[in-house]
């Protein structure tokens, strides 16, 4: 994967993020709106890899818990992202413990990564066929391959940043998003990459910036 690059889509909104996340600290409601249109997508394509149909209900608790804490938030618009995948994945984690199962894959739709983005509307055809082909890829990745990837591509997490949520090394977390990208890659039809080139163009097919 590459280093500190975010899907062209995530990147293009952070600003209006941060801005909105700002807004809706002092009260406004209709920033926090904004915030939660532009959040919930990846946030929902990430909750989906561990408990399935149920995604919707956890990330409702999930931005109730949002809401009521978001004066406590420091940071800019791609902190914001990584705040509230934590919240996410730890009221996932607690569903799973009442629930007594254990992470399984949903459906990862396309609709996940459909923020919209500056590029042609060619561009985003050919983007969301190959997206569509490899989301349903990632749901056949060791748990903690698919949940970098997730983080990294559908949530556009930085390798800093997804280390934070998942509470691993940054290091571990890199090198799990390596080896998903990888097997996608190979699964893909990519061929002729080197080692860190394969996961560049996986990553490319997933939707991040070229």
């Amino acid at each position: 994967m590459g280093h500190g690059r975010q899907p062209r889509r995530v990147q293009a909104y952070d600003g209006e993020l941060g801005a909105a996340v700002a807004r809706a600290q002092d009260g406004d409601e209709t920033a926090f709106t904004i915030a939660y249109r532009i959040v919930q997508p990846g946030l929902l394509g990430y909750l989906r890899g561990f408990v399935g149909d149920d995604a919707e209900d956890v990330a409702s608790d999930a931005w109730l818990e949002i809401a009521r804490d978001i004066g406590r938030f420091k940071g800019d618009g791609a902190g914001f992202r990584g705040w509230t995948a934590a919240i996410a994945r730890h009221r996932a984690l607690d569903h799973l413990r009442r629930q007594r199962v254990r992470p399984r894959s949903g459906a990862l739709e396309q609709d996940v990564l459909d923020l919209p983005g500056s590029h042609s509307t060619h561009d985003q055809a050919l983007e969301s066929l190959s997206t569509a082909r490899a989301l349903e890829l990632v749901r056949e990745l060791p748990r903690d391959q698919a949940e970098a990837v997730l983080l990294r591509v559908v949530v556009g997490l930085d390798g800093p940043a997804a280390a934070r949520v998942l509470g691993k090394r940054p290091g571990a977390v890199r090198t799990a998003a390596h080896r998903g990208l990888k097997r996608l890659a190979r699964r893909l039809g990519v061929e002729g990459a080197a080692d860190e080139g394969v996961t560049d163009e996986a990553s490319r097919t997933l939707g991040e910036s070229k």
